[in-house]
């Protein structure tokens, strides 16, 4: 699949945010430029197949470059010293993966890895560099992306820092609906790519508080939970 025909599919970005529509921003890096420059690009860059669970990049490792998504979603996450993981966000195609630091120098201050398999396009930082100062398009397609980026972590510490667990975990419903449901008879339902664990380290939880929250919201009658599917009964209540 290529990136103009994932996007065009509607293949969203997931991550915590107040504001719903700008959840996909940044996305399109390579179907910004011109058939020309987009050549130019993937002549500089390296075409890499991740399976799924694999890691694409590692906190700590230096920074080597960027990854743009042209198959599958990639994960971002932090790792605390105790190991626990909060999950920053789920980058699908169109995005780029590996900054902020995308001229390959530093660290990396969080690790990436496959959320399915996946195919990338490795851009390393001298690459970019080079592609930046030649392509005008190029270097607004990675200010459009960094700004992408920004608005999600600015959007993640506030939801972290003002919103109770169980508001973030509604509003997470509430983006998974808007990005991945699909509407039936007055019902929404999302397919279960996502597991109660990933839901967790999303919202800051504990798997087992999640399994309690959503049995307790089945009690409620606002959503009904199969194995494979999460089938939201009414928006308005899980919006109140």
């Amino acid at each position: 699949m290529t990136e103009n025909e994932a996007l065009n599919e509607g293949t969203s970005a997931i991550y915590l945010s107040e504001y719903l529509l700008d959840i996909n921003e940044g996305a399109g890096f390579l179907g910004s430029l011109s058939e020309e420059d987009q050549k130019t690009v993937r002549k500089l860059g390296t075409r890499c197949a991740f399976s799924k669970g694999d890691g694409v990049f590692f906190q700590g490792d230096p920074n080597t470059g960027i990854w743009l998504i042209e198959s599958g979603r990639v994960r971002t996450f932090y790792a605390g010293p105790s190991g626990r993981e909060i999950t920053l966000a789920y980058w699908s195609p169109g995005h780029f993966v590996g900054g902020p630091e995308v001229f390959g120098r530093g660290r990396h201050v969080w690790s990436a890895d496959a959320m399915e398999d996946c195919q990338a396009l490795f851009l390393s930082g001298m690459s970019l560099r080079r592609l930046v100062r030649d392509i005008p398009d190029v270097a607004i397609a990675v200010i459009e992306g960094l700004v992408s980026k920004g608005k999600c972590y600015s959007a993640l510490i506030q939801m972290l820092g003002t919103r109770t667990v169980s508001e973030r975990l509604r509003q997470f419903l509430l983006i998974l609906a808007d990005t991945n449901g699909r509407h039936e008879m007055g019902r929404t339902i999302i397919d279960r790519s996502i597991t109660y664990e990933q839901i967790a380290t999303i919202v800051g939880a504990t798997r087992q508080w999640v399994t309690q929250s959503l049995d307790k919201m089945q009690q409620e009658g606002v959503l009904e939970v199969t194995r494979k599917e999460i089938t939201i009964l009414n928006l308005e209540k899980l919006e109140a």
